[in-house]
C-alpha cells in the first residue's frame, strides 16, 4: 500500500506555477553562472560554492517572511522526517558540487560536466523508486531528446567523437560527472519529499520552507568544514561580498524557483524544462560576449527545445 508521501507525489502536477518556475530557474541559473565566473578569479572553487549558500540564506529567509506576511499563513510545526529529508537534500547538493569540482584536476572536465547533465534521466529513475512518480511516454521521450541536445552541445569536438561510449565511461571525469548527476538528481527528489513531509496544502509555501532549511544546513556544514580545513577560503568569502552577494541572490532566487517547481510537478519534468538554461547561456555568450554560434550548437539547441516541447505535450 502506498504511503501518504507516495500518494501525494503520484498526484503529478498540482499547479501550473511549476512551468514559469522551471523556466525562471533556468534563467537564474545561467545568470548566476555568468556572475560566478567573475568570482572565480578572486576565491577558490570551494569558496565560489560557499557564497551561494552563505549569501543566499538571508535571501531565502526574506522570501519566506514576505510570503508569510503577504498571505497571512502560520509557520507549520517541523517534524523529524522534514529535517532529515531537507538535510539529505542539502548535503547531496554539496557533495554533487564537490564531485563535479574534482574533474577540474583532470584533462576532461568538459566530459565530466556533460555527463552530469544526465541528472534528468537519473531524476526520473530516483523519483520513480522513491516517490512513485510516473511519467508519460511523451515526457520520457522529451527527457531523452533534451539530454541528447545537452550532450551534443557539451561533447562536440571532445573525445566523444573519437572514442566509443564504453571507453569514454572509463574516463574518471565521466564517472565523476555521472556521480554528480546522481547526487543532483537525489537533491531534487529529497527536496520534493521534504515539501510533502510538511503536510500542508500550499506547495509553494512548503517549497520556501524547504529552501530555508536546506540553505541553513548547507551554510552551517560548509562553513564548519572550511573553518577546520581552509580558513583562508572562509575569509575570502567575506572580503568579496560585493560580487558574492550577487551570486547568493541569484542562487537563492534560482533555488526558490526549482523548489517551487519540484513541489508542484514531477521532478524530472521540472528538470527537463529547466534545461532551457543552456539556451540562455548560449544567448548570453552570443549577445554579450559576441561569440559566434556554431552549427552543432544550433542543432543542440533545437534538440533541447524539442525535448521541452515533447515534455510539455506529455504533461497536458
Amino acid at each position: 500500500m502506498m504511503s501518504r508521501v507516495q500518494l501525494r507525489a503520484a498526484s503529478m502536477i498540482t499547479s501550473v506555477i511549476w512551468l514559469p518556475a522551471a523556466l525562471l530557474a533556468g534563467l537564474f541559473q545561467a545568470w548566476r553562472t555568468a556572475v560566478q565566473q567573475r568570482l572565480r578569479a578572486q576565491v577558490s572553487i570551494s569558496g565560489a560554492g560557499l557564497v551561494r549558500y552563505l549569501y543566499g540564506f538571508p535571501v531565502a529567509v526574506v522570501l519566506l517572511t514576505a510570503y508569510v506576511n503577504h498571505y497571512h499563513v502560520s509557520l507549520p510545526t517541523l517534524n523529524e522526517r522534514f529535517l532529515v529529508d531537507a538535510s539529505i537534500a542539502g548535503i547531496a547538493q554539496i557533495l554533487a558540487t564537490l564531485l563535479l569540482i574534482s574533474a577540474f584536476g583532470q584533462s576532461s572536465f568538459v566530459v565530466g560536466t556533460a555527463f552530469s547533465k544526465t541528472e534528468v534521466v537519473q531524476a526520473a529513475l530516483f523519483a520513480w523508486l522513491i516517490l512513485s512518480e510516473h511519467l508519460s511516454a511523451l515526457v520520457i521521450a522529451g527527457i531523452v531528446v533534451g539530454v541528447c541536445g545537452v550532450l551534443l552541445l557539451s561533447l562536440w569536438g571532445q573525445s566523444f567523437q573519437k572514442q566509443g561510449l564504453g571507453i569514454l565511461l572509463r574516463n574518471r571525469a565521466a564517472r565523476s560527472g555521472l556521480g554528480a548527476g546522481a547526487l543532483f538528481a537525489l537533491t531534487g527528489v529529497f527536496v520534493k519529499r521534504a515539501t510533502l513531509d510538511l503536510d500542508i496544502s500550499d506547495a509553494t509555501f512548503s517549497a520556501l520552507m524547504v529552501l530555508v532549511a536546506v540553505m541553513l544546513v548547507q551554510t552551517l556544514s560548509h562553513c564548519a568544514w572550511l573553518a577546520i580545513r581552509d580558513r583562508d577560503t572562509l575569509r575570502q568569502a567575506f572580503t568579496t561580498w560585493r560580487i558574492s552577494s550577487q551570486v547568493g541572490l541569484l542562487a537563492a532566487l534560482g533555488s526558490a524557483c526549482w523548489f517551487t517547481g519540484f513541489a508542484n510537478a514531477p521532478v524530472a519534468l521540472v528538470r527537463v524544462v529547466g534545461q532551457v538554461e543552456v539556451v540562455f547561456t548560449l544567448l548570453f555568450a552570443h549577445l554579450y560576449l559576441r561569440e559566434h554560434i556554431r552549427r552543432h550548437e544550433i542543432a543542440g539547441l533545437l534538440l533541447v527545445v524539442s525535448g521541452v516541447v515533447l515534455a510539455l505535450a506529455g504533461s497536458v
